[in-house]
C-alpha cells in the first residue's frame, strides 16, 4: 500500500463546508410477536443517535465489530433503508424526508460500492451492460457516446476496456471490486459510500484497490464513508476515524491521534489486537482481551452501553464511579484531545 497521508498534508487540505452532516441519526427495525396480529414488542436499535461530518475530498473511516451497526449507517445515509429518526445533510439539503422519486436525482451525487463483488455485479450481465447500466438509467448518454463512456470508466479504475464484453465470472476478485467502482463513478458522484469494498479479497490484492481508491480521490475529488472492521486498512487510507460500538460512535478523531492516543477503552482493544511486524515490541505491548459477547441491540445495557465488556470498568473503577457507568451514557464529547464516549477516558500507548 502507498504511504498513509502526512499530518501536514491533511491539515493543507481545505475544509470548508461538510458536503455530509449526519446529525442523531436512528435506524430501529421493528421486533414482531407471534401470533395472527404480529404485534410490535421491541426493537433492535441497529443505529442510535450517530452523528459526524464528512469534508470535501475527506475519508471518515468508521470502525468496529460485525453487528455494531456500520453498513446499516451507511444505507441509512444513502436512504437505501430510511432512517427512524434524525438528519442527513448532503449539500445542504435533508434527505432522509425524501420520496423515492426526489431521491432519484441525487443519487448521482452520492453513490456505494457494496462489500462482496461476487455478489454486487449481475452474472448474467455483460461488464458493459452493468457499467452503462446507471448512465442508460439516468439517460445520460447512449449510442457511441455510451460506448465511450464505459471505456474511460474501465480505463480509469485499471481495467481493459477491450474486456467489456466479458462476463463477471471471467474475473478475479479484485477486477470484479474495480467493476463495480466504475459503475459507482459513472455518474460522477461528489462522494462515495464504501461498504468494507476490500474485506472480501484476498490480502495480495486489497493494496491494489485501496491504492486505486486514494489516487480517485485525489483525482476526482472525492469523498469517502469506509466503512471497515480492519484497521490496518482505514489507518492507511482515512483522514479521520470514527470507531462505532453497538449502533453508537464512541470515539472520533484524526487518524494518526485515534492510533497513537486512544482514550476509549473500546478503541483501546481494538488497537491492541492488532498485529505488529517487530517480535520485540510485540512481545513487550499490553493485549486488552475483551471479555463476553456483544449485547443485543435489542436490549443495550443501561448508562455506557461498553460497560459489560470494559475492563476499566471491571479492575480500576471505585463502586461510585461503576454507578455513574451504570446509570448514566456518556456523551461524545472532547476528553482527552478529541471527543470520546467515556466518563473515565485516559489516553493509553498501545501502538
Amino acid at each position: 500500500m502507498t504511504a498513509p497521508a502526512t499530518d501536514a498534508a491533511r491539515r493543507d487540505r481545505p475544509r470548508g463546508e461538510p458536503v455530509l452532516s449526519v446529525r442523531d441519526l436512528r435506524k430501529y427495525f421493528p421486533i414482531r410477536g407471534k401470533g395472527l396480529i404480529r404485534r410490535t414488542v421491541g426493537a433492535v436499535k441497529a443505529v442510535d443517535g450517530v452523528s459526524f461530518d464528512i469534508y470535501p475530498g475527506e475519508i471518515l473511516g468508521l470502525v468496529g465489530e460485525s453487528g455494531c451497526g456500520k453498513s446499516t449507517t451507511g444505507r441509512a445515509v444513502l436512504h437505501l433503508q430510511p432512517a427512524t429518526s434524525g438528519s442527513v445533510m448532503f449539500q445542504g439539503r435533508e434527505l432522509t424526508a425524501l420520496t423515492r422519486s426526489q431521491m432519484r436525482p441525487l443519487r448521482r451525487q452520492i453513490q456505494i460500492v457494496f462489500q462482496d463483488p461476487y455478489a454486487s455485479l449481475n452474472p448474467r450481465l455483460p461488464v458493459f451492460d452493468i457499467v452503462a447500466e446507471p448512465l442508460v438509467i439516468h439517460r445520460l448518454a447512449r449510442g457511441q457516446a455510451l460506448r465511450d463512456r464505459v471505456g474511460e470508466l474501465l480505463k480509469l479504475v485499471g481495467l481493459n476496456p477491450e474486456h467489456a464484453n466479458r462476463y463477471p465470472y471471467e474475473f478475479s476478485g479484485g477486477q470484479r471490486q474495480r467493476i463495480g467502482i466504475a459503475r459507482a463513478l459513472a455518474l460522477e458522484p461528489k462522494m462515495l459510500v464504501l461498504d468494507e469494498p476490500v474485506s472480501a479479497l484476498d490480502v495480495s490484492i486489497q493494496a491494489g484497490v485501496i491504492n486505486l481508491l486514494e489516487d480517485l480521490r485525489d483525482r476526482l475529488g472525492l469523498s469517502y464513508l469506509f466503512i471497515a472492521h480492519d484497521l490496518s486498512v482505514v489507518r492507511h487510507i482515512a483522514d479521520r476515524v470514527a470507531v462505532m460500538y453497538l449502533g453508537k460512535i464512541v470515539e472520533l478523531a484524526d487518524r494518526d491521534e485515534l492510533f497513537d492516543r486512544p482514550t476509549h477503552p473500546y478503541t483501546q482493544a481494538l488497537l491492541s489486537a492488532i498485529p505488529l511486524p517487530d517480535p520485540n515490541r510485540e512481545r513487550q505491548r499490553r493485549r486488552i482481551l475483551l471479555q463476553g459477547d456483544l449485547p443485543s441491540p435489542a436490549n443495550p445495557p443501561s448508562g455506557c452501553r461498553f460497560r459489560t465488556r470494559c475492563p476499566k470498568f471491571a479492575n480500576e473503577l471505585t463502586e461510585e464511579q461503576q454507578e455513574r457507568c451504570r446509570t448514566e451514557e456518556p456523551e461524545l464529547v472532547p476528553r482527552g484531545g478529541h471527543p470520546s464516549a467515556c466518563h473515565f477516558a485516559e489516553t493509553v500507548q498501545i501502538i
